[in-house]
């Protein structure tokens, strides 16, 4: 079985920086664990990554808050899930999905993809929805307890969405 690990924008700036949120810490040894399960399969990351006119872009009109700016601090992967993506392939994004990141799902025909990091509602379910178009017969998973968002609410919408999508749900409830 050809399986693929994707940890999605754990970086310090969702933990503990300017977007961090309460609890965001607590998944790093979860993603740690996670990337020892898959010792012997792909991982790979995503990393939310901005310039110095981030403010001047569409995101930063809507979201006008400095983060993950490339080469800050705030831009690594955090703790000791960091130290373990050091070697990691890594796609860099500057919207929640990362086409990259589908060109290279598309490419290696993975039988299951899933998906880790932050944050539930914005870029793992966009990057999620994206490895489903790029390989509509691999089996998408998302583990509820290795995920996280700032508005719970927002994040339990997001996991019934991929679910109505055919992702299967780990840990839900």
């Amino acid at each position: 079985m050809k399986k693929l690990l994707v940890v999605v924008d754990f970086q310090n700036d969702f933990v503990k920086g300017s977007l961090g949120f309460d609890g965001a810490d607590k998944l790093d040894s979860i993603i740690v664990q996670k990337i020892r399960d898959y010792d012997g399969f792909d991982i790979v990351c995503t990393l939310d990554t901005h310039y110095e006119n981030y403010l001047e872009t569409n995101e930063g009109r809507n979201l006008p808050i400095e983060h993950c700016i490339k080469g800050c601090e705030g831009w690594e992967i955090y703790g000791k899930t960091g130290e373990l993506l050091k070697e990691a392939k890594k796609f860099e994004k500057t919207t929640f999905g990362s086409l990259e990141l589908a060109d290279y799902v598309k490419e290696n025909k993975y039988d299951e993809i899933e998906f880790v990091g932050l944050v539930t509602n914005i870029c793992i379910i966009s990057n999620a929805v994206i490895a489903k178009a790029a390989s509509p017969e691999s089996k998408i998973i998302i583990d509820a307890d290795a995920v996280g968002s700032y508005d719970e609410e927002m994040a339990k919408k997001a996991i019934d969405i991929m679910k109505n999508l055919h992702m299967t749900i780990l840990n839900e409830g």
